[in-house]
């Protein structure tokens, strides 16, 4: 389709279609669609949710979460932080969880990540499904080895991080799923949550009492590895932070959520897109070798620019709103609107972006949407700038890297299989 047929086709359709194109083309042609609409209508209406894709204009949506909620996450959450718009809660205990995750950790846990998909690609003999063997089992350990999460089956932290995800983020009615597969995504959820609970409750049980025998016997007999469920039970929380041990249990099964499928999803990605474009693989192989990782890192990052986790963010306005005001584009979102500020467009702005269309490594850091933005960025962050691209890079240093044939979905949201082949 070419350029400029897309609002013609969508203006000319009947109202109970006009979703469902805006959908379709979503899914199949964004970046056309997204340009059509930056240049057209930055701000498309439809039935069913509202698209936002000037860069400035989704900043402003991200920047305000009591104007736009994430109230589509309160029902799959539980009573995590992440679904608490801008209160007390969320901001006492994502800012008690940064300081769990410190920053100063990070060299040993790219470290970490390292060492542990080195082994798992040294084991391959020259041939992997990269999705199931390596972009999931590498966050499900360090899941285990340096959120703290021991004791559960890899497999199991990966289904259970699996069905949260999918039914957080890809079960939402702009979604537009049949009704029958929506409800069985809802039941997997529900089923897998209550096996993370039972899992969750007796990983505190048990670390509490190491814990205390370690105080007990200051840590002459019993010495615990460092992780980061450990140092939740190791310090003493005043009362008036109302972290109890509950509270503890609920950030620790967070900690899990959101650090497997997204970026299995990212890693998978990125190195399709790298493998799909021999001059950039070339240089990407070239930075992997220096000791200072920053270039390569720019070269991931730019590459997940083009094929981002996910197109778009939601929220739900909780009042009127005029968006872009003042603008040529002005529109009142009605209280009760799913609100789509659209990254991947946002990251193909020209007015954020120059040369957006080119491959451009080291562009400004502070204008990709990798990990969201505002007070719903993502906690772990900071983890995945590091694992994310020495998970990518273990496998580029590969010689002679070569897939087997494109990721495939297998009509799901998240890659399923990617067979990759190199030189032992």
């Amino acid at each position: 389709m070419s350029e400029s047929r897309y609002l013609e086709q969508y203006d000319a359709a009947a109202d109970a279609d006009k979703s469902l194109l805006a959908r379709r083309w979503i899914d199949t042609e964004p970046l056309p669609f997204f340009k059509e609409l930056r240049e057209k209508r930055p701000i498309l209406v439809t039935p069913k949710f509202t698209l936002v894709t000037r860069f400035d204009d989704v900043r402003e949506v991200l920047n305000m979460p009591k104007v736009f909620t994430v109230e589509p996450y309160v029902s799959k959450m539980g009573d995590y932080l992440m679904m608490h718009d801008d209160d007390a809660l969320h901001t006492r205990e994502k800012s008690l969880m940064q300081c769990m995750l410190n920053r100063d950790d990070l060299p040993a846990v790219r470290e970490m990540v390292a060492k542990i998909g080195k082994e798992i690609l040294d084991s391959a003999n020259g041939s992997i499904e990269v999705v199931g063997k390596y972009c999931r089992m590498v966050p499900a350990t360090v899941v285990r080895e340096y959120f703290g999460l021991t004791g559960a089956k890899r497999a199991d932290l990966i289904e259970w991080s699996y069905w949260n995800q999918v039914d957080t983020f890809h079960n939402q009615p702009f979604d537009l799923l049949p009704p029958e597969k929506s409800q069985y995504i809802i039941d997997r959820h529900n089923e897998t949550s209550k096996k993370l609970g039972i899992f969750i409750v007796e990983l505190i049980a048990r670390r509490t009492l190491q814990v205390k025998a370690e105080q007990v016997t200051l840590s002459t007999l019993v010495r615990l590895d460092d992780d980061i469920v450990t140092r939740m039970l190791r310090t003493d929380y005043p009362k008036q932070l109302d972290f109890d041990i509950k509270r503890l249990g609920i950030n620790a099964g967070g900690l899990l959520i959101g650090a497997i499928e997204t970026t299995s999803q990212a890693v998978a990605q990125v190195i399709q897109y790298l493998i799909d474009r021999p001059e950039w693989l070339a240089k990407a192989k070239t930075a992997a070798q220096h000791e200072q990782p920053a270039e390569f890192d720019g070269i991931v990052w730019e590459a997940l620019r083009f094929v981002p986790i996910t197109p778009y963010l939601f929220r739900t306005t909780a009042s009127d709103y005029t968006a872009a005001k003042g603008t040529g584009h002005e529109t009142v979102l009605r209280k009760g609107t799913h609100v789509l500020p659209v990254t991947l467009s946002a990251m193909f702005d020209e007015r954020a972006f120059e040369s957006p269309d080119e491959f451009i490594p080291q562009r400004n850091w502070y204008n990709y949407f990798h990990f969201g933005f505002g007070s719903h960025e993502c906690l772990g962050r900071y983890v995945g700038m590091v694992m994310i691209p020495e998970m990518v890079r273990q496998v580029l240093d590969r010689q002679n890297i070569a897939a087997k044939g494109p990721i495939d979905y297998k009509s799901g949201p998240f890659p399923e299989e990617y067979h990759l082949s190199w030189t032992a």
